[in-house]
């Protein structure tokens, strides 16, 4: 079974422009700027005319298992379905824990990861959540690291309330395992960390890079959630640090806004990222630390900020490599772009990069706005 994408305005994510695509066995098979198959049988043809295709959205921050409980069990958040991702342009996710882990485990989420891969995506996860010691799947970060393939790094939190405050010796262990379970297994290995509004976020981060270790192993995200963490972020893309801005959580400037400042300060376009906090919660807190308010971050928040990122002048093709090829590079894996070899991960968007189609390992789930494939239960 082949499928052929015809006349297409093909982001790579660098801009090729009109280009025939054929895609078989899950894999991008041929780019050519006219593809004319009429000897080969079991073709479908999708007309691409007047259509942008792009690599599908990488969301390399959202809560596969749902997050939340600052207000109790029942302020839980659901788990994320396949039909979410699908509607989000979401081909490749990375789960993540919050705040809960304790209701909520890093098994849970492997169990969540492995259902969608079977059910049509790639997905991904970080092990831990919240806090240190870290909470693992086998016992050992270096094991979860070195054994578990979807298993890409460690998350922890900095500078929030309700983090557990760890002290530099803390992190430099954390991150020595990472390092060193990366090594070992091929990976690029990741400290993917919360960043909070307390005073001095990078401090420790900061730290450990004065001491030695490699900046790619750092991965902090929410870096727009206040005006100073966002300066120090800033400071960290300077640096050659990789920084995530959140589309769909706590900020102190709309994110569209966020990325053109980075760039604007000087930040490497492919050192910038976008992702979701899908289904993350989103806690409001008074001066005394008391609830006031709970709401979730949408899924789809990336895909509803792409046009916005380009209406503030970003070029498309970097608009989109901030939420695909930019991510792939990050996380260390062999995904984000449209190339001949490469997993068949892909997004049809109409001309206002609206979503019309997606095909994800090759399968079409989305086309002209209609669902084709559906999770187990939806």
């Amino acid at each position: 079974m082949f499928t052929l994408l015809k006349n297409t305005d093909l982001y790579n994510p660098h801009h090729i422009g009109k280009a025939d695509m054929l895609i078989g066995q899950g894999k991008i098979l041929a780019i050519e700027p006219e593809l004319n198959l009429s000897g080969l049988n079991d073709v479908t043809i999708i007309d691409c005319q007047g259509k942008i295709v792009a690599p599908g959205l990488i969301d390399q921050h959202i809560h596969l298992t749902g997050g939340g409980g600052e207000a109790g069990f029942a302020s839980r958040t659901p788990q994320v379905t396949l039909k979410k991702l699908i509607q989000a342009g979401t081909t490749t996710v990375v789960g993540v824990l919050g705040t809960d882990g304790i209701s909520r485990s890093p098994k849970d989420l492997y169990a969540k990861a492995a259902a969608l891969t079977e059910e049509g995506i790639s997905a991904f996860m970080h092990t831990g959540s919240y806090e240190v010691p870290t909470k693992t799947i086998t016992g050992s970060i270096r094991d979860d690291l070195a054994f578990i393939p979807a298993v890409l790094g460690v998350k922890i939190a900095l500078a929030d309330h309700r983090c557990s405050f760890p002290t530099l010796e803390e992190l430099a262990r954390i991150v020595s395992d990472i390092r060193i379970a990366s090594m070992l297994s091929g990976k690029r290995g990741l400290l993917h960390v919360h960043m909070g509004g307390l005073p001095q976020p990078f401090s420790l981060v900061n730290e450990l890079l004065d001491m030695g270790l490699p900046i790619h192993h750092f991965s902090p995200t929410h870096v727009a959630r206040t005006e100073a963490l966002f300066d120090e972020a800033i400071g960290f893309g300077l640096r050659g640090g990789c920084i995530d801005i959140t589309s769909g959580g706590s900020r102190f400037t709309p994110p569209e806004q966020a990325a053109k400042l980075a760039l604007e300060s000087g930040v490497a376009a492919n050192l910038i990222t976008i992702s979701s906090d899908g289904n993350g919660s989103l806690p409001k807190f008074n001066s005394h630390g008391e609830l006031t308010g709970l709401t979730a971050a949408n899924v789809d928040s990336n895909l509803l900020l792409l046009p916005k990122l380009i209406d503030q002048g970003i070029a498309p093709e970097l608009a989109i490599a901030m939420m695909t090829a930019n991510v792939a590079d990050s996380l260390g894996i062999n995904k984000g772009r449209i190339q001949p070899g490469k997993d068949a991960d892909i997004c049809i968007f109409n001309d206002d990069f609206s979503l019309h189609g997606v095909i994800a390992k090759g399968q079409t789930l989305q086309l002209n706005n209609e669902l084709l494939v559906t999770g187990n239960f939806e």
